[in-house]
């Protein structure tokens, strides 16, 4: 579920803007910036980025460059004279230097995630601290404020409508909801706080993906687990070494049958970074909580829904209170299910509890035993080429499109591949894959988008996503084979691809996912239904040794069991919500109680699984910082995206009508109309939560 996507906003959001393109001016716009010298990371209008030619001098010359265009291209903006502003003089320059801005931390942002070269990874980090400090003196820019606000009164401004105002209400919004209504010397001091924000985010973030932890286990230990598994884990003398990657740790936690070893692991993933990543976590949220009070909200939940679909922390305390009660009842099915399966394994009628990190262990040979759904044989359908030609197929049908991959693209690693994307024989953007885990790579599966797609004097500025993932990579002798729920996360993410790149805003503020934080999974959430239909399956889901489909009978089983620990699974994700919401909304950081307090009693009340003492899993959540007082959207979200996915249910799913409407309605406005518009639009109704509901079994 974890999801990174295309951060556009740096002008009205520090580091959030990473989209990326040549500092040109929009018509009418500010004069050309001037000619910068060849950087492989500033390639010329719509070519792609060379990543592969990128050194360590040449991320900290970009970054340089994109701090001096930025000055020419405000220069420009604050010279047009009173009385003479237009959108064309003020918002189009603005939106295109706030584009250009982020046009640095696109690509400097995947080599901070991506790159095998240390000095240019820790060369991206601080050049992303340095984009993001000049991002926040942006942000509190008087004279830009003043630009905006004097075209605001202008008669031009006044009559504007359609996705222009929208940008010029939310930009004027924007500016006074982040300071322009405290005196210049409490301005500093907000300065200040958003430097202090950015740089423990990065530090936060940094040290997960430093994180090296491992356990070594004996041949005994490793008993019950795959044989290409065994094979692949590094050995040091007689012992296995277990590292915390996804697939390694979740493998060893669905089969391994050694319970004290599954104990030591499930240990060591949730203390992932704790030592580091307690006590910057604690100045974090110290440092939010001094932002939202100095401008004006009792918390920083109520700072940061304020601009969002909820409005207000009252929604959120209300969607997840409901969420709860309606998933208790299904969760304790899913653990009454578990249960009988390990008394029986155990051989013990008087077994009363599960813990953590038993789940998988148990769930698996639920899956087994109950409903005769073994994992490691349905992987073997499951090649991740066949999966990738599975999943182009389908959106390429869906919303007309044609795939061309680039052959020696340049890339930051050998296993990252290029694609060209088409519609009506036109080139319209491109993206990256790449799939596998390595050291010193981003841990989860995410989308970056790295440029935005905008209208420009050149013509329009082709977006680029980038997907970083985490797939068990191939081994000797045998393919990369993935499990279905790892088929279902590639789909999610490239929702995300297919959201940036299918794009026709004319401003890169409301491309593509540059919509409200907490509607932007939903267009990720619907592709996943495709991950579970057969008609999209069969043409795919082909064993990797003998070219047989999916057969019928196993997916049957798979979709008998789709629901089972959905309970369990939606328990976990209102955990992670109401983690968020309480340690921004109702958690005082300077208090005696701690983040860990709040975690143990969260997890106690929220899920069946008693919290285990010793262990910090809130040190390792990722998005506690990209998400701050925004986790619960993703739950938010799937209410929208599964009322969506119901209309291509009762239509047919590769109805090519739906899926164009789909793609025109949703995908291609971006951020041009309020979320809850354009849904109704594409519904022809008003949205409800049926479907939803429907979709976790209750």
């Amino acid at each position: 579920m974890t999801t990174s996507f295309s951060c556009r906003a740096v002008l009205r959001g520090a580091l959030a803007l990473l989209s990326m393109s040549a500092l040109e001016a929009h018509a009418g716009g500010p004069p050309a910036a001037p000619k910068a010298p060849a950087n492989p990371l500033m390639p010329a209008f719509n070519q792609p980025i060379a990543f592969s030619k990128a050194t360590k001098a040449d991320v900290q010359q970009a970054t340089t460059l994109a701090i001096a265009n930025t000055k020419t291209a405000l220069t420009a903006i604050y010279s047009v004279p009173a009385g003479k502003r237009t959108f064309a003089n003020t918002m189009l320059p603005l939106d295109a230097m706030s584009d250009n801005f982020g046009s640095v931390a696109g690509p400097i942002s995947i080599l901070f995630n991506a790159s095998p070269d240390s000095a240019v990874r820790n060369q991206a980090e601080r050049s992303l601290a340095l984009i993001s400090k000049y991002g926040n003196e942006l942000e509190l820019d008087e004279k830009l404020y003043r630009a905006v606000k004097d075209y605001s009164k202008t008669k031009e401004a006044m009559a504007l409508t359609g996705p222009r105002k929208k940008f010029l209400t939310e930009t004027v919004d924007e500016y006074e909801r982040n300071g322009f209504a405290l005196t210049p010397e409490k301005r500093q001091e907000l300065q200040k706080l958003n430097d202090k924000i950015a740089d423990l985010s990065l530090a936060f973030g940094a040290n997960i993906a430093k994180d090296r932890s491992f356990l070594l286990v004996s041949e005994a230990d490793m008993k019950g687990l795959p044989d290409d598994y065994v094979k692949s884990r590094p050995r040091e003398g007689a012992m296995y070494r277990i590292n915390v990657d996804g697939p390694s740790y979740t493998t060893f936690m669905k089969y391994a049958e050694s319970e004290p070893m599954r104990k030591q692991l499930y240990t060591l993933y949730n203390n992932r970074a704790a030592e580091a990543n307690l006590p910057v976590l604690k100045q974090l949220l110290i440092e939010r909580q001094k932002k939202a009070q100095l401008l004006g909200y009792k918390t920083y939940a109520a700072y940061q829904t304020s601009s969002r679909m909820v409005k207000n922390p009252e929604t959120v305390w209300a969607f997840e209170t409901k969420l709860v009660d309606r998933v208790k009842v299904k969760s304790q099915q899913d653990l009454d299910e578990l249960l009988a399966v390990k008394r029986a394994y155990l051989k013990d009628v008087n077994v009363k509890t599960i813990a953590p990190w038993e789940t998988s262990f148990y769930s698996n040979l639920l899956m087994q035993n109950k409903y005769q759904v073994d994992a490691e044989k349905v992987k073997e359908y499951f090649e991740v080429n066949h999966v990738v030609d599975g999943l182009f197929n389908t959106t390429q049908q869906l919303f007309a499109l044609k795939f061309n991959e680039v052959k020696n693209p340049s890339v930051w690693h050998k296993d990252a591949r290029m694609f060209e994307v088409q519609r009506d024989g036109k080139l319209i953007g491109r993206f990256y894959i790449d799939l596998y885990p390595r050291d010193n790579k981003y841990t989860h599966a995410a989308c970056f988008g790295v440029q935005s797609g905008r209208a420009t004097a050149k013509g329009y500025q082709l977006p680029t996503a980038v997907l970083l993932c985490n797939f068990n990579a191939p081994t000797a002798g045998k393919p990369a084979l993935m499990s279905h729920s790892q088929v279902v996360t590639f789909f999610h993410e490239f929702g995300h691809v297919m959201h940036n790149l299918l794009t026709t805003a004319e401003l890169s503020a409301q491309s593509g996912t540059s919509v409200k934080r907490d509607f932007v999974e939903a267009p990720s959430q619907i592709l996943e239904n495709w991950a579970w239909n057969y008609d999209a399956l069969k043409t795919f889901a082909k064993h990797y040794q003998t070219g047989e489909v999916l057969p019928k009978p196993l997916y049957d089983k798979m979709w008998t069991a789709r629901n089972v620990g959905s309970g369990l699974a939606a328990s976990q994700q209102i955990l992670y919500g109401t983690l968020d919401m309480t340690l921004h909304d109702r958690f005082d950081p300077n208090g005696t109680e701690t983040t860990t307090d709040v975690l143990k009693k969260l997890q106690n009340q929220i899920t069946p699984f008693a919290y285990l003492d010793g262990t910090n899993m809130q040190a390792a959540f990722g998005h506690l910082t990209g998400y701050g007082a925004g986790y619960y959207g993703y739950m938010w979200s799937k209410v929208y995206a599964e009322d969506m996915f119901s209309v291509f249910e009762k239509n047919g799913i590769m109805d090519s009508k739906t899926g164009l409407r789909y793609r025109d309605y949703i995908l291609a406005k971006g951020g041009t109309d309020e979320e809850y518009t354009l849904v109704k639009n594409f519904l022809g109704r008003e949205p409800n939560q049926d479907a939803f509901f429907k979709s976790l079994g209750l």
